[in-house]
């Protein structure tokens, strides 16, 4: 059994305890565009030297799997069929996924497109026939669009249906809108939620997603959402990957008001060292340390390792995403 199915059980049940919010480093930024989406191949003092090459970039997942703290490993499917070919989870504890399908609106990588400012369509490129991994992530994006909105309803109706023929569970991925002014910016986590609870209401058990990875919008909305139906669990985006400050407390927050599990990619993935910012972070998900005190800590740690930080440390200590300087919880002086 892996880690997720045990801890994703407890969770349901209602026995959540310390040590359950469950960690997903999302890599597969691969489907968002080409070369540079691989992140930065960093020389032996941490500083950034050009994009990974796809082999450096599957020896990073190796370097995470075997490092076995993260609950999920999320690749694209080419890249998944690559590690289990490569026997990279054999053993392991961690829960192997792949993604099913790509809304165009996360395509902003592709060098010279304007893709991600077009009303997101819910192109799907991997085949479930053959699926590498029996866990998938589906994403859709709602944007307010009676007709978009419905089309990528329909879409996901019809994905449900394959990933059940094939033996496949999903989870849902529900991205806030990308086209300008489709909601009011104080209205989007409200459109949001009402969207996904809207969906949900038409699923049966056997259809439902395992659990739900969404944008985070406030202590307000993030709690609404984790109190409707305790059945679903509730997991939060990373989104840019900003400063560490805003990682650590993106995990403190959104645990706080009840999601469950947290599913990091540029967060992690553009880090000066991987390992260490998960170790830190699977820290703060079990209240054993700070947002504050995990950054000071993670600084620490690259200058134990020789490695060049980023940022300052005073830089890295700011809050930089507006949505969590609402519920932050004061350092000590």
């Amino acid at each position: 059994m892996t880690r997720y199915a045990d801890k994703i059980a407890r969770i349901r049940a209602g026995s959540y305890r310390k040590g359950d919010y469950m960690i997903a480093d999302a890599k597969d930024s691969d489907v968002t565009g080409g070369i540079t989406t691989t992140g930065a191949r960093r020389d032996a003092s941490g500083m950034p030297s050009g994009p990974r090459t796809r082999p450096e970039f599957l020896r990073q997942i190796r370097t995470v799997v075997e490092q076995d703290v993260v609950d999920i490993m999320l690749t694209s499917a080419g890249n998944m069929a690559a590690l289990r070919e490569a026997g990279v989870f054999e053993g392991s504890a961690i829960q192997p996924a792949f993604r099913a399908n790509e809304t165009t609106c996360v395509w902003g990588n592709v060098r010279g497109a304007g893709y991600a400012a077009q009303p997101s369509r819910p192109y799907r490129g991997a085949n479930l026939g053959f699926a590498p991994a029996d866990l998938c992530l589906y994403s859709i994006t709602f944007n307010n669009d009676t007709e978009a909105d419905a089309d990528a309803l329909e879409r996901y109706a019809v994905f449900r249906a394959e990933a059940r023929d094939a033996g496949v569970r999903h989870f849902l991925e529900v991205f806030n809108p990308n086209v300008a002014g489709a909601v009011a910016p104080e209205d989007t986590g409200a459109f949001v939620t009402d969207c996904i609870i809207r969906l949900l209401a038409s699923l049966t058990p056997t259809e439902r997603p395992e659990f739900l990875k969404v944008a985070y919008n406030g202590p307000e909305h993030m709690a609404a959402l984790a109190a409707h139906d305790p059945s679903m669990v509730v997991g939060v985006l990373g989104g840019a990957g900003a400063t560490h400050r805003d990682t650590f407390e993106l995990l403190a927050q959104s645990e706080r008001h009840g999601a469950r599990l947290a599913l990091f990619g540029r967060k992690i993935n553009q880090a000066e060292d991987q390992c260490a910012l998960i170790s830190w972070m699977r820290r703060v998900a079990d209240g054993e340390t700070t947002p504050a005190e995990a950054v000071r800590g993670y600084h620490a740690d690259l200058a134990t390792r020789g490695l060049q930080a980023d940022r300052t440390l005073e830089d890295d200590l700011r809050i930089t995403a507006e949505s969590l300087c609402f519920d932050a919880v004061p350092e000590p002086v």
